[in-house]
């Protein structure tokens, strides 16, 4: 059984959707961020980043021992569900497919992911007289690498040529918040015609669903403006947590 650290998050959905594309059995750990739990001494053992997702696999797959094996950061644990599950994956024998996986998990990491990130914050929770300047920039950061992405997907249906991937479960959960950002598919049919072929997988609903009722959205919104303790975060809490304080 696999315990799965989560909240319905862009990040959460890609391990959601890997957990639900895969049939691995899980038992789901809610996160509520708002409320800290990132911090907590028994979720940082796991997650040292305060972030989610994270799991603790209490079966590990063959090769890591038989001790509880916590994964943190997303694309760490779908390059090792992939291994435990043997799918979504190249072989580790093809390496030119395997480095072409790599430099995709790792552009979405370093690139797509972030820029998406702070554009939510400057879209959705940001201070109202603050906005302006970090959505234009981040706004333009996104829509390039949905460029990036674009011209990756103009000749084939996924990212790594005919085979749906982790890489793509990766990316795609930014793809598919591109309206609530702020953007728009419409400069880039490719990548649009991937999602609603994303969208449209029963594991794929199924994990944008998960938790739904509990999104940071709608009438009691989280922002900047009421909750600083989320939205502007600093050393303190981290520090704080390693000392075995509350840093509250």
């Amino acid at each position: 059984m696999i315990d799965f650290h989560y909240a319905p998050t862009p990040n959460g959905w890609k391990v959601a959707i890997m957990l639900e594309e895969t049939g691995l059995p899980y038992d789901l750990k809610p996160v509520s961020l708002h409320d800290g739990d990132q911090f907590a001494p028994d979720f940082l053992a796991i997650s040292p980043n305060a972030k989610m997702p994270a799991i603790l696999d209490h079966a590990p797959a063959e090769g890591y021992g038989t001790a509880p094996l916590p994964v943190f950061e997303s694309g760490a644990i779908l390059l090792y569900l992939a291994e435990k599950a043997g799918r979504f994956a190249p072989p580790l024998t093809d390496r030119r497919a395997r480095k072409e996986l790599d430099e995709w998990l790792f552009w979405q990491t370093g690139s797509q992911g972030p820029m998406g990130g702070q554009l939510s914050h400057y879209r959705n929770y940001a201070p109202e007289a603050d906005r302006d300047y970090g959505f234009r920039r981040y706004l333009g950061e996104y829509e390039r690498t949905m460029a990036v992405l674009e011209n990756r997907l103009r000749e084939r249906p996924y990212i790594l040529g005919g085979a749906y991937s982790i890489a793509d479960m990766q990316a795609f959960p930014w793809a598919f918040i591109a309206k609530p950002l702020g953007s728009s598919l419409d400069r880039f049919p490719s990548v649009a015609d991937w999602r609603g072929r994303l969208k449209a997988r029963p594991a794929v609903r199924r994990a944008i669903d998960l938790m739904k009722d509990r999104q940071n959205r709608g009438t009691g919104k989280r922002t900047v403006e009421n909750d600083s303790g989320t939205f502007n975060q600093n050393a303190d809490r981290l520090l704080a947590a390693g000392r075995g304080g509350t840093g509250a």
